[in-house]
């Protein structure tokens, strides 16, 4: 076959295989990319405020939607502590107290360790397909790149703080590109950009998120993926209160 149809043969089957997906189809797909059935990632976190800036590092271990353990790896004063999500309850190992502290509901949606993300935004509680209606809301062109505009809606009593939620994916990958989100009086409260795609842990991804609050000049917050590996077996005995005392 001529190399200069090869391309437009898979952009074809590309877009006729999009087609066919379903606007829920699309979110999850971008979603296991990001997830993968398990996960260890490390990275970087450079909280911006108007007078300072601190930079936090960070190693995360993930194995579906229901197991999470997150570890702070700098500064000194934050070094080893812990957070671990298992089956929707939080936990925090806080070393300098020596004490496991049990994350209520009511605290999700409060500032993770200074920044622009909360609780939930870094241990996934709530979930982006279970508790939300999908639907095609246009497309739009990001970089250079053909993506679907998706309206994200809250089903009834589910347990989230956003009241409408945009997410523009890559028609062609299926990279989550930018996001926004809306409270319940349709006011945008936060962006979300990716950006910085390459191939990490075996699957192109966009390894800089920013996290840009709408009504705080100066303020955001950088997440930077510096390595990632995908699919590697964790036992379910690793996400337990007694291995956030010692996990490293």
């Amino acid at each position: 076959m001529h190399k200069s149809i090869l391309p437009l043969i898979l952009l074809l089957a590309s877009s006729l295989f999009s087609a066919e997906m379903t606007a829920v189809d699309v979110v999850r797909r971008a979603d296991q990319l990001m997830r993968g059935k398990s996960s260890i990632t490390e990275m970087t976190m450079t909280i911006v405020k108007p007078e300072w800036s601190r930079e936090v590092g960070i190693k995360s271990w993930a194995k579906g939607e229901k197991q999470a353990l997150i570890m702070i790896t700098a500064p000194a004063r934050d070094k080893g502590t812990t957070f671990l999500l298992r089956d929707k309850e939080v936990w925090n190992w806080v070393p300098s107290i020596e004490r496991v502290v049990k994350i209520p509901p009511s605290m999700m949606m409060q500032s993770w360790m200074g920044s622009d993300f909360t609780n939930d935004d870094l241990v996934k509680e709530s979930s982006i397909i279970k508790d939300y209606t999908h639907s095609f809301a246009g497309d739009s062109t990001i970089d250079g790149r053909a993506c679907w505009k998706l309206e994200l809606i809250p089903i009834e009593d589910a347990a989230v703080v956003w009241g409408k939620v945009w997410v523009w994916i890559d028609k062609v990958d299926f990279l989550q590109l930018y996001v926004e989100y809306f409270d319940e009086d349709a006011i945008l409260i936060n962006r979300m950009i990716m950006s910085d795609i390459k191939k990490m842990g075996g699957r192109l991804l966009p390894c800089k998120m920013e996290m840009i609050p709408a009504d705080k000049q100066g303020h955001k917050t950088v997440m930077v993926y510096t390595a990632a590996q995908f699919d590697i077996p964790i036992q379910d005995s690793f996400f337990s209160e007694q291995n956030m005392k010692k996990v490293r």
